[in-house]
């Protein structure tokens, strides 16, 4: 099983370029760690994303609700994104149909396959979705995740829905290189997708809003999740940014380190 290998020899047989690229920096930086800077303005973006920099494995946005944006702020995210060796992951959850979301994609204002090596969609509209995203994401060497399932209360994303997705991401290996979700996903020795999941905490158990978390140990080592996505337990408090970047790189780096060990033949 994929999923319980070391992220180096995962990078080596992967079929896509960006979960190749993704597994060689992960294992290059020792980190399974991604930030969700889900701040509103430019400034804050950059200062977060510039203090986490050394630390994560992967970089999420929000772009649309940053509410000065412009292509200046994309240009100094590009340049953060190579001076700490990270990539991007623009969490635009797209959910329309092909046609639609390859415009959403690739043109007005943000301009999202131009510089965000990773994007995901909801597999509400079927795989049109993939197909219509993968038209201009695969000459540019992206990535997509699919949204499996997720992590608040009272999802609909979940069952068969998430069974479903999963057998349109098997469909089209070539371009969606995993899944939001809160487990592991791969059921087959040949399949190798990457679990991002959100909802990870190391302090809290929820927000009062539907979020719930769990620790990195959870994630990883009992649900074979690959990459912890966290967000307002590294950037809640402005003077410990830096310290909690490098305690969750921390956890979740020891919680991959835990898995490999126990699944060592």
């Amino acid at each position: 099983m994929n999923t319980y290998k070391t992220y180096a020899d995962r990078g080596k047989n992967h079929p896509n370029a960006c979960a190749r690229s993704l597994f060689e920096l992960m294992e290059r930086k020792q980190s399974n760690l991604s930030v969700a800077v889900d701040v509103t303005s430019k400034k804050e973006l950059l200062s977060i994303a510039d203090a986490v920099g050394p630390y994560i494995c992967l970089l999420k946005t929000h772009i649309d609700i940053v509410e000065d944006f412009d292509m200046d702020l994309v240009e100094q995210l590009q340049a953060l994104s190579k001076k700490h060796d990270f990539l991007i992951f623009e969490d635009r959850k797209f959910a329309d149909i092909g046609n639609t979301v390859k415009h959403q994609y690739a043109n007005g204002v943000y301009k999202i396959a131009s510089w965000s090596h990773i994007t995901n969609a909801h597999t509400v509209p079927g795989d049109g979705i993939i197909k219509g995203l993968a038209e201009i994401g695969l000459p540019l060497g992206r990535g997509l995740l699919l949204l499996a399932e997720m992590s608040s209360k009272g999802t609909l994303a979940k069952g068969n829905y998430t069974t479903e997705s999963v057998e349109m991401a098997r469909h089209h290996k070539d371009f969606v290189i995993g899944f939001i979700a809160q487990h592991k996903m791969n059921s087959y020795d040949e399949e190798d997708f990457i679990v991002m999941s959100p909802g990870v905490g190391l302090d809290v158990k929820g927000d009062g809003l539907g979020q719930q978390y769990r620790t990195p140990h959870e994630v990883i080592v009992e649900s074979g999740g690959d990459i912890i996505i966290v967000g307002r337990g590294i950037y809640g408090n402005p003077d410990q940014v830096e310290a909690q970047a490098k305690r969750y790189r921390e956890a979740g780096w020891n919680a991959y380190l835990e898995r490999t060990r126990l699944h060592q033949h």
